[in-house]
C-alpha cells in the first residue's frame, strides 16, 4: 500500500481542519501525509499544530497542490465562491471542485444555506464519520 496524501482545507480559525487532522493522525497515524491548505496563515497555523505533515497556505499554493491529493477533506463551503467570508475564491472552489480526488465534504457552514436531507451533528461526529468512512476506504484501496 503506498501512502496516500490527504489534503484538508480550511479558512478563517482553521478549526474544522484541526478537527480533521487530529483525527487522520489518530485514525491511520504517519501512514498518510497530511496537508494543511488554509485560505490564512492563521488556519494553516492551527492546522498544522494539530498534526499535519506540510501546510501551504492562499489561492496559489491550494489550487497547485491539490493536483497531487488522493483525498480532500473540508467544510462543504470550500467548493461555494466567495464562503468563508471571502476567503474561498472562485478559483479555489474550482480547484476543489475539479480535482481528480476524492472529496469528503463536511456540511457546516455558516453561509445562509441548508443542505436538505443531512442530519445536524456536532463536528466531532461529522469528522469521525468521514475518517471512519470515505476516508478509510481511500486509504485502504477499497
Amino acid at each position: 500500500m503506498s501512502t496516500k496524501t490527504i489534503c484538508v482545507i480550511d479558512g478563517q480559525g482553521g478549526g474544522i481542519g484541526a478537527a480533521v487532522i487530529k483525527a487522520l493522525k489518530a485514525a491511520f497515524g504517519e501512514s498518510v501525509e497530511v496537508i494543511a491548505l488554509g485560505t490564512n496563515a492563521i488556519a494553516t497555523s492551527q492546522m498544522l499544530k494539530a498534526g499535519a505533515n506540510r501546510g501551504a497556505t492562499g489561492e496559489s499554493a491550494i489550487c497547485w497542490t491539490l493536483a497531487m491529493a488522493d483525498c480532500v477533506v473540508g467544510p462543504i463551503a470550500v467548493t461555494w465562491a466567495h464562503s468563508m467570508l471571502g476567503e474561498v475564491t472562485p478559483k479555489i472552489a474550482e480547484a476543489v471542485a475539479s480535482c481528480r480526488a476524492l472529496k469528503v465534504l463536511i456540511p457546516l457552514s455558516q453561509e445562509k444555506v441548508e443542505i436538505v436531507g443531512v442530519a445536524k451533528e456536532p463536528l466531532p461526529h461529522l469528522v469521525q464519520a468521514a475518517v471512519e468512512g470515505k476516508i478509510k476506504e481511500v486509504i485502504h484501496d477499497v
